[in-house]
């Protein structure tokens, strides 16, 4: 680190030399010099017209490759935008696929020729176990309200009653079920609250 800070130093007056030499030079040779402007510049005019041409191809490769830069960077929003209008297009594939067979499954319940409602029963059962477990592969959960205290973030409060079990505030009956996608609300539960 202190080898860096004397180097920084050594430029330093290297430039504030290399300046001052400068200065002095332009002051002596203006002096005895007409004040003629292209006598100024030591170089000729073949150097002075290739430095032109190198500066101007130099300029013209940069400004190509803005061009570029910005012609990609088109492309990219394009390509964003185009695949955001498609995850919000699509964005219910994956639980579409997970109850198509819940749906087949009622079809083929409904299809049945019995009058066994034992047997429709326990198939409509099966069913609805299935689909529950759709829904949670897509991380949607039932909220149990029964027995917590009533928080109004997740639950919906229809009525009071008495109760002599619970405590006040706290939710004796579910009468709709809560949901939750992860760890959001999408439903809050109906439920009764003890006074």
């Amino acid at each position: 680190m202190e080898q860096n800070r004397k180097q920084e130093e050594m430029t330093e007056q290297e430039a504030e030399t290399a300046t001052a030499e400068m200065a002095g030079e332009q002051a002596g040779s203006t002096a005895g010099q007409a004040s003629n402007p292209a006598d100024a510049d030591p170089r000729s005019r073949e150097e002075l017209l290739a430095e032109v041409i190198r500066l101007s191809a130099e300029l013209s490769e940069v400004q190509n490759r803005l061009l570029r830069i910005s012609a990609d960077f088109d492309n990219f929003r394009k390509r964003a935008r185009q695949e955001k209008e498609e995850l919000g297009k699509y964005a219910a594939l994956r639980m579409v696929q997970e109850i198509l067979p819940v749906l087949d499954n009622f079809r083929l319940a409904m299809a049945a020729e019995t009058t066994d409602a034992e047997s429709m029963k326990k198939g409509i059962d099966m069913v609805f176990r299935q689909f529950l477990h759709a829904l949670e592969r897509e991380g949607v959960t039932e909220m149990n309200a029964v027995g917590q205290p009533f928080d109004p973030n997740r639950h919906e409060a229809v009525m009071q009653v008495e109760s002599e079990e619970h405590e006040s505030g706290i939710v004796v009956e579910e009468l709709r079920k809560g949901y939750l996608l992860h760890d959001k609300v999408i439903r809050p539960a109906m439920v009764k609250v003890a006074k």
